[in-house]
C-alpha cells in the first residue's frame, strides 16, 4: 500500500495534550485529584437545566445570544463583546490560529499551559518560552523575548500547572510593554477561585485596549467540565476575528442551558470559592510541617497546590504511593517538573487522607 498524505511538519511536531488521569496504572477506578475539577459538583440550577435542555434534534443557538447575555449582566461586559467557545481550549487555539502563522512567535512562560505550545505549533508559528520566576510568570523575561516577530503572548492567571498570580499591576505593566499589534491573552480559567478583592484587572484592560483577550470556562468553579463552555471578551475586531474561525454551532443546546444556569448561581460559586480557600489553607499548612522533609507547596491562587520533593521521597514516588491509597493526582514530568506533583483540592476527608498519606511516606524514606 502506498503511504498516505503527509502531515505538515509543525503537526508532526506537536505533542498531544495528556489529561490528567482518573485511574491507576492496572487500570483500577482511583479518586480523580488530577484534573482540577470541581469536587463539590454541578450547580444545583445547572442540574435542573440540563433535564430541562431543548430537543436534541434542533441544532443549538449559533451566537449563544441568551448565554453571552447572562455573561455580560454579571461582569458588566457588552454582549457583543464576548465569544463562547468550546471550552476555553478552543478559544486559545483560535486566538493562535486568527493572529499568528508560519515564521511568526507565540511567546509563553515556562512552567505554564501546555495547551500554548500545541495553539502555536498549530498554525505553523514557533512557541518561544520564557524563563519563570520560581516557578511563576516573569513579566520582564517575556518582554525580553518580544520580537518583531512575535504575533501572541499567552499568560495563565492564576498560572497551570504553578498556581502563581500575577496581581493588577504586573499585568497591567506587560501590557503596557508590548507593541499594540501583539495579542496578549490573558486565560482566567481559574480566576474565579481568587478573592474578588484582588482581581487582576484583566476585563478592564480587554474593555480599554485593542489587543487584549481574556478567556474563561465554565470547567471549574462551575462544575461543567464535561459540557465544554468556555468564552472570552475582547475588542470587537477580536471577537469578529474569533468567531470567523470558531465552529459554527460550537456549544451544544445542553451546555448553553446549563451554563446559564450556572451563571446566575452565585451562591455555589461564592461556597465553592470558600471550600477551595479553606481546604487548601489547611493542606498547604500540613505540607509545610513537612519541610524537612523536603516537600514544599508552591503559593497557589488557584483550585490546585504543586508540591515540589527535594528530599529522599520523590514526587515519582508520592505519586505511585497515593496510587496504592486510592488517589490519582498528576505527577509532571512531561512538563518540565519530574519534581513537582500537582494535587487538585477536594473535599475536606481527601485532603485529609492525601495529607496523611505524604506525611506517612515522607517518614517512611528518611
Amino acid at each position: 500500500m502506498s503511504q498516505g498524505p503527509i502531515p505538515k511538519s509543525w503537526i508532526s511536531a506537536i505533542h498531544a495534550y495528556v489529561p490528567g488521569k482518573s485511574a491507576g496504572a492496572d487500570g483500577r477506578p482511583l479518586i480523580k485529584l488530577s484534573a482540577n475539577e470541581n469536587p463539590l459538583g454541578t450547580s444545583p440550577a445547572a442540574l435542573a437545566a440540563r433535564s430541562e435542555a431543548a430537543e436534541t434534534h434542533r441544532y443549538p443557538d449559533p451566537d449563544s445570544k441568551a448565554l453571552r447575555a447572562a455573561i455580560g449582566e454579571v461582569h458588566g461586559i457588552d454582549p457583543a463583546r464576548l465569544v463562547m467557545g468550546t471550552g476555553s481550549d478552543e478559544l486559545l487555539n483560535l486566538a493562535a490560529q486568527g493572529y499568528a502563522g508560519v515564521g511568526d512567535e507565540v511567546l509563553f512562560s515556562r512552567y505554564s499551559f501546555s495547551v500554548y505550545d500545541i495553539a502555536a505549533r498549530r498554525c505553523g508559528a514557533t512557541p518561544v518560552i520564557a524563563p519563570d520566576l520560581d516557578f511563576g510568570t516573569d513579566v520582564d523575561a517575556l518582554l525580553a523575548l518580544v520580537s518583531p516577530t512575535t504575533r501572541v503572548v499567552f499568560v495563565a492567571n492564576p498560572n497551570n500547572p504553578t498556581g502563581s498570580y500575577l496581581p493588577a499591576s504586573e499585568l497591567a505593566r506587560l501590557h503596557a510593554g508590548l507593541p499594540a499589534d501583539v495579542l496578549l491573552v490573558i486565560d482566567q480559567a481559574y480566576a474565579e477561585y481568587v478573592a474578588p478583592a484582588d482581581d487582576d484587572g484583566a476585563f478592564a484592560l480587554a474593555a480599554a485596549h485593542g489587543n487584549v483577550l481574556v478567556t474563561r470556562t465554565f470547567s471549574k468553579i462551575f462544575g461543567l467540565a464535561g459540557e465544554r463552555v468556555g468564552w472570552g471578551t475582547g475588542a470587537p475586531g477580536i471577537v469578529d476575528t474569533l468567531n470567523r474561525i470558531r465552529g459554527p454551532f460550537n456549544v451544544t443546546n445542553t451546555a448553553q442551558a446549563m451554563a446559564l444556569a450556572a451563571v446566575g448561581d452565585r451562591d455555589f460559586v461564592t461556597a465553592t470559592r470558600e471550600h477551595n480557600a479553606r481546604e487548601r489553607a489547611r493542606f498547604v499548612a500540613s505540607l509545610e510541617a513537612l519541610g524537612n522533609h523536603g516537600l514544599r507547596p508552591l503559593p497557589s491562587e488557584a483550585n490546585f497546590v504543586l508540591i515540589l520533593f527535594s528530599g529522599k521521597l520523590t514526587a515519582e514516588m508520592a505519586y505511585n504511593g497515593l496510587a496504592e491509597r486510592g488517589y490519582i493526582t498528576r505527577w509532571l514530568p512531561g512538563q518540565g517538573l519530574p519534581q513537582g506533583l500537582r494535587i487538585t483540592i477536594g473535599t475536606a476527608e481527601q485532603m485529609d487522607e492525601i495529607a496523611a498519606g505524604l506525611r506517612d511516606m515522607a517518614e517512611a524514606a528518611r
